[in-house]
């Protein structure tokens, strides 16, 4: 598919905002004319047809992030906050009137995030190695910066269970050079943790990926879906879930020629992964059937890192990708 003029949403100097150090002046736009039923959303399998809303297109809300990523609906306050790794800080996109600005600078290197069962904010931070969760007075509390006495290699990624448990992937992607973090040694293997909502201890649940990266339960959480971003072909794993605990690792799909990164699943079970690295016409998002099968395809002129669902029924589908961060309204309803 030949790249083209996407939709885009001017994003403008936003005001005084809770954790906002400064203020961020957007760049602004020239929003273009978008053929309906947009060719960015593409049918690939006619079961993804009910999903598309033809008078819908995707729209870029941001540019000007060095690599965006970890996007998360804070849904009471009607706004978009995601990650801006090399830059060091996280933004906040405003849905009312399009504004960003800087929610936390530094971030330290903060990259994906997530919102508890209590609506706190947790944050997998690369430049300290740790998990953390933003209370609701602003105040930050360290749920977990190292396993049997060595520190994490770079938190990448996070979801929490209904038991409240927090599963995170430690991949090591931000200790690899200086420009998504510090340079450092590895201490430990790569790794999926789960931070027990009890007592706080951690476990080590699976280790038998290369780089697990995004991950996400199932509706009914009886699958947990972990993509390896390390292995060649880079694919996307499934493990039952049995007792709490995953099992019976498989193959769920093969991302060649590219990769995926975050991956979410709408009510259906469908499964919308964020994908990367494979050109024009692949880069964006694929969207997976139960059974392993591509149904749908929204292609971005950037490589997808992140994504998420919000808006006020939560069938907005939000994209960290490359730069910018992207949005299109779907028939589908985020898990």
């Amino acid at each position: 598919m030949q790249r083209r003029a996407f939709m885009n949403v001017a994003a403008g100097a936003a005001g005084a905002l809770a954790f906002a150090p400064f203020e961020l002046a957007g760049k602004e736009q020239q929003k273009s004319p978008v053929e309906y039923p947009d060719p960015a959303v593409e049918v690939v399998d006619p079961r993804f047809a009910k999903y598309k809303v033809n008078n819908a297109a995707v729209e870029r809300l941001y540019t000007g992030a060095r690599w965006a990523e970890g996007p998360v609906w804070i849904g009471e306050g009607h706004y978009l906050l995601f990650s801006d790794i090399p830059n060091n800080r996280m933004l906040r996109w405003l849905e009312e009137t399009g504004e960003v600005s800087v929610f936390r600078s530094p971030s330290n290197y903060s990259n994906g995030n997530f919102r508890d069962r209590e609506g706190r904010l947790l944050t997998c931070e690369h430049d300290t190695r740790r998990v953390t969760r933003t209370e609701h007075d602003g105040n930050i509390t360290v749920l977990a910066e190292g396993y049997q006495g060595k520190k994490f290699n770079a938190p990448n990624d996070l979801v929490v269970h209904s038991d409240g448990a927090i599963w995170f992937t430690d991949p090591g992607y931000g200790i690899m050079s200086d420009y998504e973090g510090d340079r450092a040694d590895a201490e430990l293997p790569t790794r999926v943790y789960r931070i027990d909502p009890e007592d706080k201890s951690l476990e080590n649940v699976i280790d038998t990926l290369a780089r697990p990266n995004g991950l996400c339960f199932s509706p009914g959480e009886q699958l947990l879906y972990v993509v390896d971003s390390g292995s060649r072909p880079s694919t996307i794993h499934v493990f039952d879930m049995e007792s709490g605990r995953p099992v019976n690792g498989r193959v769920f799909a093969d991302m060649s020629p590219g990769t995926s990164d975050g991956i979410r699943c709408d009510v259906d079970g469908n499964l919308w992964a964020a994908a990367a690295g494979g050109g024009d016409g692949y880069d964006g998002v694929h969207v997976f059937d139960p059974d392993g099968t591509v149904i749908g395809q929204i292609v971005l002129p950037e490589q997808c890192a992140n994504l998420c669902f919000g808006g006020r029924r939560n069938n907005r589908l939000f994209m960290a990708a490359g730069q910018s961060v992207y949005s299109l309204y779907t028939n589908a309803t985020g898990l």
